[in-house]
């Protein structure tokens, strides 16, 4: 079964239920559909949707103590969902190379890329007096980005793999910060 951004939406309700995994998702879901208008124009629903469930499993698995499980638990999700989407499927799983699944497609580097500068860009918002993505610049993703202990958990190598689509860091970072903008309401930022 194809998916539509409804039908997703509606799985990733019924699995997830934490606020800040729920802004998460819909944050990556956001800067995925802003790569895909300059990677793939064609397929900006669907990069969007992978984005949207790429942690599906986040709050049904032990992804701490063992990481391997994560975007594997997700996939059994969709599948049980109905959703048998080998594209999908291939592409949440990269975006966690701890579960073996390299990622190798413009699609799999760009949820990989796109996962942590979420959360990134949220830290740097953090530490603003308005707590406002709208008063972050590239310039302040930039200089937080070459400090290694902020925000460390943000593993940069994957956000760095961006390059692998054509695009570079600066360009990701511009997505994030226009599109998590837009929807910034909804991220409480």
């Amino acid at each position: 079964m194809s998916i539509t951004r409804e039908q997703a939406h509606d799985i990733l309700k019924k699995y997830m239920v934490g606020e800040a995994y729920l802004q998460h998702s819909y944050a990556v879901e956001a800067i995925m559909r802003g790569l895909a208008k300059r990677l793939a124009p064609n397929d900006v629903e669907f990069w969007g949707i992978v984005g949207l469930l790429h942690d599906l499993d986040e709050e049904h698995c032990d992804w701490k103590n063992h990481p391997e499980v994560h975007g594997p638990t997700s996939v059994e999700i969709l599948k049980k969902e109905g959703v048998d989407d080998k594209v999908l499927h291939d592409a949440i799983c990269a975006h966690n190379p701890k579960c073996g699944v390299k990622a190798k497609t413009p699609l799999q580097y760009a949820v990989l890329a796109a996962d942590p500068m979420s959360g990134f860009v949220k830290a740097v918002a953090q530490i603003y007096p308005d707590k406002k993505i709208a008063s972050v610049k590239h310039k302040s993703v930039m200089k937080r980005f070459n400090e290694s202990r902020f925000a460390a958990g943000a593993n940069r190598d994957y956000m760095e793999s961006i390059e692998f689509t054509k695009l570079s860091l600066d360009d990701l970072i511009d997505v994030a910060l226009e599109e998590m903008g837009a929807i910034s309401d909804k991220l409480g930022l």
